[in-house]
């Protein structure tokens, strides 16, 4: 063992432990650093630094490494590239030290690609659980919930889904793409790369409830025009058509069938869409789920969710905004407001459960302000309500100008503008407050005999 720490000892002033280099679009270089021979040792374990979205044992399987393998420098030179080849991880690294017995204890250290989405295979005509169970046995990382969108990545799937098509006696060239998904977030769709219709029109068949010119409307920039498949345009109608129901309540309203036909005056399909709208539902009990730093009570009666009305979950969702605003006015600048709900078929009702991620609450730090002159300064750091250490209300900067502009301070008031400045560090606020043309009536707070105004006429 003594033996061991020398030798390891000695590595690493030459620069043996490997920093993580950054995956370049060209191959990565290798490194100048040589190792004597003969300072290869078994591996005694393997741990991961840096990974999130996949588990260590799927890292380690992928480098190749494995427990009991006698390993050197050009070992894990080799897992190193391993891991940078597969085009999950922009940086990776690896460090080792002497471990309990006579080996090495192992780290790779990784930096994660966390540009990664969900799949959907479109237009395959096979087993999409046979193509998954494929794909993980070809790759440890693969997960249809998580895939890395990077061209090496993309690239090696789309080899391999031809692979199994040309198996399944169905040979097709694919094509990969990154495509809108659900509002906000993003797909990897796999379809076949021929082209494919466009949509001329929609029409929907079974409506009551909603008139057919406004499910037209709402699917005119996102549907009409775009290929279609089956599984696209579903997507399109959930993410645009079901909202406008669950607006109203409808929230089991469902597409049952949908049908295409060559458009008669254009080259496309027109897509006959079967609506079932489903019964209305009410919106039961709304509940803060977790801990928060404000009263449930006050950020429900913030939310003014009008329980017992209609399930409208467009005003649900502008509920839920208020409460995150409630949140920011009171310093916690990067809360987090999500919903869960649970729906009583039978009673027709829905439940909302609100959770709260506040984050760090900010506070005011160091007031700046320009183009004023001592006096006029001086009464405004008078009348600045939100002193240092206190929480920020990210809103009080420019309320607070529009009052000194209501309340006439200042002769030829030009541009007034606010600025803050978020300190992540230490969770605070620097605000600048920019007067120009600014002439004091007398003296600030003091206009036509109305007496000075102090932190109640600028509350926060």
């Amino acid at each position: 063992m003594k033996r061991l720490l020398i030798t390891l000892l000695l590595a690493s002033m030459s620069g043996f432990a490997q920093p993580p280099a950054t995956q370049p679009k060209s191959p990565p270089k290798k490194s100048a650093t040589t190792v004597a021979p003969g300072t290869r040792w078994p591996i005694e374990s393997i741990s991961v630094e840096g990974n999130r979205i996949y588990k260590t044992e799927q890292v380690v399987t992928l480098s190749g490494l494995k427990l009991g393998q006698v390993a050197g420098k050009p070992e894990f030179e080799a897992a190193r590239e391993r891991l940078l080849a597969s085009g999950v991880f922009e940086t990776v690294g690896y460090k080792f030290v002497p471990g309990a017995h006579q080996g090495y204890a192992a780290t790779l250290q990784v930096t994660e690609v966390e540009q990664v989405y969900p799949v959907l295979f479109e237009e395959l005509h096979v087993s999409t659980l046979d193509l998954q169970s494929v794909l993980s046995a070809k790759d440890p990382l693969f997960s249809p919930e998580k895939l890395a969108a990077t061209q090496p990545v993309l690239e090696r799937y789309v080899k391999w889904i031809e692979a199994f098509l040309e198996e399944k006696g169905v040979p097709e060239k694919i094509t990969a793409s990154v495509t809108p998904g659900i509002p906000g977030d993003y797909q990897i769709v796999f379809r076949p790369a021929r082209a494919l219709p466009s949509v001329a029109q929609v029409k929907f068949e079974g409506n009551k409830v909603v008139p057919q010119n406004v499910l037209r409307e709402s699917v005119s920039g996102v549907g009409i025009g775009a290929p279609y498949t089956e599984d696209s345009f579903r997507q399109v109608l959930n993410a645009a058509v079901r909202p406008t129901y669950e607006a109203r309540g409808r929230l089991r309203v469902s597409f049952p069938q949908i049908r295409t036909e060559p458009d008669k005056d254009v080259k496309g399909v027109d897509v006959f869409v079967t609506v079932d709208e489903g019964e209305s539902y009410e919106l039961g009990k709304v509940t803060i789920e977790g801990t928060s730093p404000i009263e449930p009570a006050v950020l429900l009666k913030a939310g003014d969710f009008k329980t017992g009305d209609v399930a409208n979950f467009d005003r649900v969702n502008e509920g839920l905004e208020r409460i995150r605003l409630a949140l920011r006015h009171a310093g916690y600048m990067q809360a987090k407001v999500t919903m869960a709900r649970k729906i009583d078929d039978e009673k027709k009702v829905a439940d909302v459960t609100v959770r709260v991620d506040a984050g760090p609450q900010f506070t005011m730090a160091k007031l700046t302000l320009v183009g004023l002159d001592l006096d006029g300064e001086a009464e405004m750091r008078r009348i600045w309500s939100i002193k240092e250490g206190k929480p920020f209300n990210p809103d009080y900067p420019e309320l607070f100008l529009k009052r000194i502009r209501e309340d006439g301070m200042f002769d030829n008031l030009g541009e007034t503008k606010s600025d803050f400045k978020l300190n992540d560090r230490d969770h605070t606020a620097d605000v600048t407050l920019t007067f120009k043309g600014a002439t004091p009536q007398g003296r600030p707070g003091r206009r036509g005999g109305r007496g000075g105004r102090g932190d109640a006429q600028f509350g926060s």
